[in-house]
C-alpha cells in the first residue's frame, strides 16, 4: 500500500535544481475537471491538507469571489508543490474562451502541460483551441482523460477524438479497472502494475497485473498485455532506439518504453495517455509520476533566444550563474501590492537588485520576491533560472515585458494579445467618479492587456472592449466590487471590420505643400486588391468563415531604377497602415487587403519621410473610397447540446440568429449541434437556449474568423 503524501513540501526559501523543476500548466475545456485535478494534485504532494470542491468555493486555485460565485476558473493561477524530489511550478489556467488570453500568457512562459479532457465529451472546442495555442509555442504535453467515473465514459473513444480532432498520435499508457460507477483504478501499462483505489480511501494498492491473483483475473491480464503490445508498437514506429530493440527482441523493455514515451512527448510527435477520476481522487498520483517522467525540465529545453542591443538574435542557457533575464506574463494589484509575476530563464534574481526593462530602457529595483500559493505569498531571498516567481516594487512592468540585467540588454518574444471583439460602453451613474471610473479601468487593462479601453470621439463615452460578453460582464463586476464604484453599461456591441471585394489599380497621388522654407513632395502610384485566400489564410485553423482576413495587410514595392529611395518606401507603409484605422463604409479598421507602390517621384529638397508617408496615407484612403469595400463581422462556432427532444427548437433558433450548421453528433440522449453563427446574434442566448430547453441545454463557443455581413444586416449596422 502506498499513501497518496509520500512527500513533503521543502521550505520556500528552497532552490530547486534545473533538472527537478517542471513548470506546467493545466489546460482544458471548461467544465472537463482542470481545477479539480490541480486541486488533487496539491493534495497528493501534501501542499494543502484538505480537497477543496469547485462546488463548494473551496478550491485553493478558484480564490476571486467571481471565480467561487460562477464556478469557473477566470484569472490564471500559480501554485507551486513538491512530489518526488521535484518542484512543480504549476499555472491553473481558464477554460471559457473568453479568457483565451489568459491561456496565452501562461503557454509563453510553461515549459510542459498537462492536457484534461472530460471521458465523455473528449475533445471539446475549447480543448481544440488551447492545444492549438501550446502547438504555437511548442509546449510539451501529456493528455489526461478524466470523469472515468461518469456514465457514458469511455476511454477508447476520448482517445479516437485526440487523433482525430488534435492530429496526435496517442499512446496510452494506462488501462481503467472498471467502467463509469465501478471505476475504482487503473492498470500502468509501462510497468504492468494495478493501481486500486478502495471506496473513500486516499491510498491505493499496487499488485503486478501478472500475478495470478492480481485484480481483474485472466481477463484484465489479458487485455494489459494486449494494450502493452500496442503501446510498444506506436513507441516503435514513433522512436528510433525503441524501434531497433523491438525489431531485435520483439518487445520493449519497461526503462526502454519509459525513455521513449519521454523523448517522443519532448520532441512532439506523440502525446502520452493517462486517465482516471480527480474528484474521486483515482489516477492523480500516477499523473504526478508522469509530469516528472516525461515533462521537461528547464534544462530539457533549447536556450531562450532574444534580441540584442544590435538587434541580433542572442541565446541565454538557463545558467543561475548566467545575467539575468526574465519574461513578465501576468500583473496583478492585491492587498500585497502590485505583484508581476515572472518566469526566470537565465541568471539569479535577487531581492534589491536593478532591472533593465528592455523595451522602455528604464531600470527598476525589486524590492521583493514572491513563491505565489494562489492568493497567499511566501517570502525568496532569490529566484534562480528556471523559476516561476512574483516581484514586488516593478512599477511599469506589463505582461510581455523582458527584465534584464542592464550590462546584458536582450528583448524576448512577448506573448501574442488577440484583438477584441466585443465592447460596452462605461460611465459612472455619479459625475463625481469620473475620476475613479477612469483609475479603476486603467489599471484593469494594465492587469489585462485583452481589455482595451479608449474614448469613443463621436459619443466622448468611455468603451471598454474585451474578448466576449463573460470578458466583460466579469470586468464590470471587478470594477464595481473592488472599487465600490456604481456603473450604467450599455448593449455589448460588436467590432466590425471592413474589406476589399474589388480593388483598384494606377491610383496616382501627388502630395504638394510649400508654406514657407522647405516645402513637402511626394508621387506615388498604387495599386489596391484583396488578399487571396489562400495567402491570408495562412495560419489559420480549422474553423469555417472569412479567415482569409486574419492576414490583415500586405504591402509590397515594384519600383524600380530608385525613382523611390527605400526610407521613402518605408515611410509610404507607414502611412498606409494609418490609413487603415478607419475605412470608408463606417469608419470600422480595415482589414484582408495588399497594396502594392508601382511608381512614384521625388524631389531633390522637398521630399521627406514625412511626406511620403503622409502620401501614403491619403492614397490608400482614395483608393479606399473607389474600391468596392465590405463589411465584416466575427462569427464564432458554436456548439449546443441538449436533450433530443429540443432539437428542432434548437436548430430553428439558430437559423434565426442567421447560423449555419456544420454538423451534429448523438451523445446518450443528447445532442450536439454545431454551427458557425455571427457573435452579435449570441448576445443573450444563454437566457434563450434555457428558456427553449427548461434549463436542460448548454453551448461553448470559439472564435471562427471573419465574415461578410449580408447587406440588408449591414444596411443597418453603418445607418446613421
Amino acid at each position: 500500500m502506498r499513501t497518496s503524501r509520500h512527500t513533503t513540501t521543502p521550505t520556500t526559501t528552497s532552490a530547486p535544481a534545473l533538472t527537478t523543476t517542471r513548470n506546467l500548466g493545466i489546460l482544458a475545456h471548461v467544465d472537463a475537471g482542470k481545477t479539480t485535478v490541480t486541486e488533487r494534485i496539491l493534495f497528493a504532494a501534501g501542499a494543502v491538507h484538505k480537497r477543496g470542491e469547485v462546488h463548494d468555493g473551496t478550491t485553493v486555485t478558484d480564490y476571486d469571489a467571481q471565480e467561487r460565485d460562477r464556478g469557473i476558473t477566470i484569472f490564471a493561477a500559480a501554485v507551486s508543490c513538491a512530489w518526488d524530489g521535484h518542484r512543480i511550478n504549476l499555472i491553473d489556467t481558464p477554460g471559457h474562451v473568453d479568457f483565451a488570453d489568459e491561456v496565452e500568457r501562461s503557454l509563453r512562459v510553461l515549459d510542459g502541460a498537462v492536457a484534461v479532457f472530460d471521458a465523455v465529451a473528449g475533445v471539446e472546442p475549447q480543448s481544440e483551441s488551447v492545444w492549438r495555442q501550446a502547438d504555437r509555442y511548442g509546449v510539451p504535453r501529456i493528455a489526461f482523460v478524466n470523469k472515468l467515473d461518469r456514465a457514458g465514459a469511455d476511454l477508447d473513444t476520448a482517445v479516437a477524438s485526440l487523433r482525430d480532432r488534435l492530429g496526435t498520435v496517442p499512446l496510452v499508457a494506462q488501462l481503467p479497472i472498471g467502467r463509469e460507477d465501478g471505476f475504482t483504478g487503473l492498470v500502468d501499462l509501462v510497468r504492468m502494475r494495478a493501481l486500486t483505489w478502495p471506496a473513500d480511501c486516499d491510498t491505493y494498492e499496487t499488485t503486478d497485473v501478472r500475478d495470478p491473483d492480481a485484480v481483474g483475473g485472466a481477463g484484465l491480464r489479458a487485455e494489459a498485455e494486449r494494450r502493452r503490445r500496442l503501446l510498444e508498437e506506436t513507441a516503435a514506429e514513433l522512436h528510433p532506439a525503441a524501434l531497433d530493440e523491438f525489431c531485435t527482441t520483439g518487445a520493449l523493455s519497461d526503462d526502454t518504453l519509459a525513455l521513449a514515451l519521454r523523448e517522443v512527448t519532448l520532441d512532439g510527435s506523440g502525446t502520452v495517455v493517462l486517465c482516471g477520476s480527480a474528484y474521486r481522487n483515482r489516477g492523480v498520483e500516477p499523473l504526478l509520476d508522469a509530469v516528472v517522467a516525461y515533462l521537461p525540465s528547464p534544462a530539457d529545453l533549447p536556450p531562450v533566444r532574444g534580441l540584442g542591443p544590435d538587434g541580433g538574435e542572442q541565446e541565454r542557457l538557463p545558467d543561475p550563474a548566467g545575467p539575468v533575464a526574465a519574461l513578465a506574463f501576468k500583473v496583478a494589484v492585491t492587498a500585497t501590492g502590485r505583484l508581476t509575476y515572472l518566469r526566470v530563464y537565465s541568471g539569479t534574481l535577487r531581492k534589491g537588485d536593478t532591472v533593465l526593462d528592455t523595451g522602455t530602457g528604464r531600470t527598476e529595483r525589486v524590492a521583493r520576491i514572491l513563491r505565489v500559493q494562489a492568493d497567499r505569498h511566501f517570502e525568496l531571498d532569490e529566484a534562480r533560472a528556471g523559476e516561476i516567481v512574483a516581484a514586488v516594487g516593478l512599477k511599469t512592468a506589463r505582461a510581455g515585458t523582458t527584465l534584464c540585467a542592464p550590462q546584458a540588454p536582450l528583448l524576448l518574444e512577448p506573448p501574442t494579445v488577440a484583438d477584441p471583439v466585443v465592447s460596452v460602453a462605461v460611465e459612472a451613474r455619479r459625475s463625481a467618479d469620473t475620476g475613479r471610473l477612469a483609475t479603476a479601468l486603467a489599471r484593469l487593462a494594465e492587469e489585462d492587456p485583452s481589455l482595451v479601453v479608449r474614448s469613443d470621439p463621436e459619443t466622448g463615452q468611455t468603451v471598454l472592449s474585451g474578448m466576449g460578453e463573460l470578458h466583460l460582464e466579469v470586468a464590470v463586476e471587478k470594477i464595481r466590487r473592488d472599487h465600490g464604484l456604481e456603473l450604467a453599461v450599455g448593449r455589448p456591441q460588436v467590432s466590425y471590420r471592413e474589406t476589399v471585394v474589388r480593388g483598384v489599380s494606377g491610383l496616382v497621388h501627388r502630395h504638394v505643400k510649400q508654406d514657407g522654407g522647405a516645402g513637402q513632395f511626394a508621387h506615388i502610384v498604387i495599386d489596391v486588391e484583396p488578399l487571396e485566400a489562400a495567402e491570408g489564410a495562412e495560419g489559420a485553423e480549422g474553423a469555417e468563415g472569412a479567415e482569409q482576413h486574419e492576414q490583415a495587410f500586405v504591402f509590397r514595392s515594384t519600383v524600380v531604377g530608385g525613382r523611390v529611395p527605400q526610407e521613402f518606401v518605408r515611410a509610404v507603409e507607414a502611412g498606409c497602415r494609418d490609413a487603415l484605422a478607419d475605412g470608408p463604409l463606417g469608419g470600422h479598421p480595415v482589414t484582408g487587403l495588399r497594396v502594392t507602390l508601382t511608381d512614384g517621384a521625388t524631389h531633390s529638397k522637398d521630399s521627406s519621410e514625412l511626406a511620403f508617408r503622409t502620401a501614403g496615407r491619403a492614397a490608400l484612403r482614395a483608393a479606399l473610397r473607389a474600391s468596392a469595400m465590405a463589411l465584416l463581422e466575427p462569427v464564432v462556432e458554436v456548439v449546443v447540446t441538449v436533450p433530443d427532444d429540443a432539437v428542432g427548437a434548437v436548430l430553428g433558433d439558430l437559423a434565426a440568429r442567421r447560423g449555419r450548421v456544420t454538423g451534429s453528433a448523438a451523445r446518450s440522449g443528447t445532442t450536439a449541434v454545431t454551427a458557425v453563427v455571427p457573435l452579435a446574434e449570441l448576445f443573450g442566448y444563454a437566457s434563450r437556449l434555457r428558456g427553449r430547453t427548461q434549463g436542460r441545454g448548454t453551448f461553448t463557443t470559439r472564435p471562427a474568423g471573419l465574415s461578410p455581413v449580408p447587406e440588408s444586416v449591414a444596411a443597418a449596422v453603418l445607418a446613421p
